[in-house]
């Protein structure tokens, strides 16, 4: 089998799309996407494919993203960023170019801010100067043959290229495989942000935060 990685495209929003709210939901049903879109999958995922090819640049612009190949088809993507540049601004600037977009009236809108205003409290950071990894996932008939890892491994060196020092990554708390991949990729624990209204919405405590030199 051959497996490659190459820098993703705008053809390849959908599976952006896909990988945005695999990620978020992580090992749950339920994420922070399907609190700001709720509903079918459908509509939320073609909101996402939008996100991903705003003009606006942000975290999860497919620009930011590493595509892995299993014999020609895509299995699996990530994203990596430094938080000044693309960081939750930027995305949230995206968000309302989509939103606009879409035609959402101002109740629509403060309604999704509301819905994710669990996440908000988290008070989760990404510091600025960080090689900040995030939006990780596979395809479920890719898992188990050590994609993410070469991914990870990729976009640690597209880092490093780049003239960072230190990466970040984080993930849900009782996401043990995601830990376990992320900690044969180098990465230590630093800290844990917790939130019961945040638990109570997401069924989980909080996010772990963990980084590595580069």
């Amino acid at each position: 089998m051959n497996q490659s990685i190459r820098p993703a495209r705008a053809s390849d929003a959908e599976l952006i799309a896909w990988v945005l709210q695999e990620s978020a939901r992580s090992h749950l049903p339920y994420g922070v996407w399907d609190a700001a879109f709720p509903g079918p999958d459908e509509p939320r995922l073609e909101a996402l494919a939008r996100l991903a090819t705003t003009q606006q640049l942000h975290n999860a612009h497919y620009s930011r993203f590493l595509v892995a190949e299993q014999d020609g088809e895509p299995a699996a993507a990530l994203s990596a960023y430094e938080s000044a540049e693309y960081g939750q601004d930027k995305l949230n600037q995206g968000v309302g170019e989509v939103l606009v977009g879409l035609g959402w009236s101002g109740d629509q809108i403060r309604g999704l801010v509301e819905r994710i205003q669990p996440y908000e409290r988290l008070g989760y950071p990404n510091p600025e100067g960080l090689w900040i990894v995030e939006w990780v996932a596979t395809k479920p008939a890719f898992r188990g043959r050590g994609i993410v890892r070469t991914l990870l491994d990729a976009i640690l060196q597209k880092g490093r290229e780049e003239g960072f020092e230190r990466s970040q990554i984080g993930y849900l708390l009782g996401n043990i495989p995601a830990k376990s991949v992320y900690e044969a990729a180098g990465f230590e624990w630093v800290d844990e942000y917790t939130d019961p209204v945040f638990e109570e919405a997401f069924g989980t405590p909080g996010v772990a935060r963990m980084q590595r030199d580069l």
